[in-house]
């Protein structure tokens, strides 16, 4: 129980009474990263979150590992291939939380994409990406693009460009990376916020904290000191007065999911909406998502919501490329909103803000990343780890190793590569149906847990399924939830049911029948009183809201 809640009490005492060679704030999948490639090479790592981890943008994204297809019209081949290739590895070493997804790029008279200049690119990609043989794109005729979806609207419709994304959880690709970095040794803390830097002689020695959950104060001491706050990085920046020159221009994304009887989607698809932006309509557990919408966002950054007009131009986009598609506002099943930290530098035009990633360091020796995207998390990380240690080098002769994470794979993906994870499923799922489960169960949990489903069948084996009757939840359900408790750090409902599962964006109904049942149980393993479950039931409820229900705001186009 590297990284469960009952080794919260010594992470604290770690941070408090230990001091470490870096202490990263911000635990999206930016920290995530960072913290297991530093932990890797030998670093003593500290990482604190103020909220619950990835619980910014880091679970608010289209999710999909993109490719950098789109950075071909740009001429950026360098971004394209390097993109291409961090795709891959983040595949291999978590295919348990990475699928491949062959998407449907439709080629329309006057569109976005012409038919020659698609197949070029798209050759270029597989090309500059190493894309694998079975991944490589094809270019199909009129009646191939209506086979693969029937859905789609058919006046101007040319062909179409056929190619691989990865679709991926985003919650839960930071959390397996994350539980990776605490297996090795580094102190992270989720609902620790920062509260002002700690400085000696001018210099960053590291933070003072607040305990979300206890408010409990303390600092902590470290050599270095990373930015990786994502949305909130140039608060911390004026902590350590040096929010000048480059800065954040937050932009926001919205998404709705509607169930498959609605929208029945067979076909992932990248298209045109009407007002020339590119919008994805992908299938997943039965539900349809449509995303994203791209508009310059001012508000808190912890709260983002669906507008109504996010919610019609999504569904305008939608009527316009899948007309047969009669849905309405109200068959919006679930939405999630999230901001981009994009990266603006004054004396520049909002048109010239880079989606790429950027590092800096500041006077006192605050060193803060920003920009960038899930798929690069990686290279990111290491990038930034490799300023460290030089900075290290200037001082001392400390020697760390060189970076490991390009073949390590992460909590959950030690399952031979992803050749072999459908076998892996296969035997694996065989001794979840020995527990006790159903086959869909066992199938379900070893697809999504990867090599940490076996201590999942054992809550089985040891308790069989009394427990999940005697509290009142499907089996799956509490065992996912006895999972979150013991081993990812689950704090909240909220943190249950939307980032270690995802069940409030995919199964809300499920949300709403069994979440007295959740509360109860987390009430009883934490010993919350009532004043307690009241609190945690009515954050779940503003949850609930905030996904179904949309509040009055700005045009969603760009």
């Amino acid at each position: 129980m590297l990284f469960s809640n009952q080794s919260r009490n010594e992470f604290v005492n770690k941070l408090t009474n230990e001091k470490f060679d870096v202490l990263i704030i911000g635990g999206g999948i930016t920290g995530a990263g960072i913290a297991l490639d530093a932990t890797l090479r030998g670093m003593k790592v500290a990482l604190v979150e103020m909220q619950d981890f990835s619980s910014g943008t880091s679970s608010r994204s289209t999710k999909l590992i993109h490719g950098g297809l789109r950075y071909l019209k740009q001429f950026e081949l360098k971004m394209v291939a390097e993109v291409g290739k961090e795709r891959e590895i983040v595949y291999e070493n978590g295919p348990h939380v990475t699928t491949p997804e062959w998407m449907l790029l439709p080629i329309y008279e006057g569109g976005t994409f012409g038919k020659i200049s698609t197949s070029i690119g798209l050759r270029m990609y597989d090309f500059l990406a190493g894309v694998r043989r079975a991944e490589r794109r094809t270019m199909l005729t009129v009646q191939e693009v209506i086979d693969k979806e029937p859905l789609i609207k058919r006046v101007g419709l040319k062909g179409g460009g056929y190619y691989v994304e990865y679709r991926t959880d985003d919650a839960r690709l930071t959390i397996e990376i994350m539980k990776s970095a605490a297996s090795k040794g580094a102190t992270l803390l989720n609902y620790t916020k920062v509260e002002n830097l700690r400085y000696e002689n001018g210099k960053i020695v590291g933070a003072s904290v607040s305990d979300q959950l206890t408010e409990e104060r303390y600092d902590i001491h470290a050599e270095m000191v990373i930015n990786a706050a994502g949305p909130w990085v140039d608060s911390i920046r004026e902590f350590d007065g040096s929010k000048k020159g480059k800065m954040l221009q937050l932009t926001k994304g919205v998404h709705l999911v509607f169930d498959q009887s609605q929208f029945p989607l067979k076909q992932a698809v990248y298209f045109d909406t009407p007002d020339s932006r590119m919008v994805f309509a992908i299938p997943r557990d039965g539900k349809t998502y449509v995303g994203t919408t791209d508009t310059f966002y001012s508000e808190d950054p912890k709260s983002p919501k669906m507008t109504a007009e996010d919610r019609a131009y999504i569904i305008h986009a939608i009527h316009y490329m899948f007309p047969e598609v009669k849905i309405t506002e109200e068959d919006v099943e679930s939405s999630w909103a999230g901001v981009r930290p994009l990266i603006w530098e004054e004396g520049k035009d909002p048109s010239e803000i880079s989606r790429k990633d950027e590092i800096w360091e500041s006077d006192s020796g605050l060193i803060t990343i920003a920009g960038g995207k899930l798929t690069g998390y990686r290279k990111m990380a290491e990038m930034i780890v490799d300023e460290v240690i030089k900075k290290f080098n200037e001082g001392k002769n400390q020697s760390f190793e060189e970076c490991q994470t390009k073949e390590w794979p992460i909590s959950g993906g030690d399952v031979g590569g992803s050749s072999k994870f459908g076998e892996f499923i296969f035997r694996q799922s065989e001794k979840g149906m020995d527990a006790g489960l159903t086959k869909e169960e066992a199938v379900s949990l070893a697809a999504m847990y990867g090599s940490n489903v076996p201590g999942i069948y054992q809550f089985v084996v040891d308790n069989g399924k009394k427990e999940a009757e005697a509290v009142g939840l499907p089996v799956k359900l509490w065992l996912q939830l006895k999972y979150a408790l013991d081993e990812e750090m689950a704090a909240t409902p909220s943190d249950f049911f939307i980032r270690r599962t995802g069940v409030l964006l995919f199964d809300i109904d499920t949300v709403r029948k069994y979440q007295l049942e959740v509360i109860a149980y987390m009430a009883n393993y934490f010993g919350w009183n009532q004043v307690q479950k009241e609190k945690y039931f009515q954050q779940l409820q503003i949850e609930l809201k905030n996904a179904t229900i949309p509040v009055e705001g700005n045009h969603a186009g760009k």
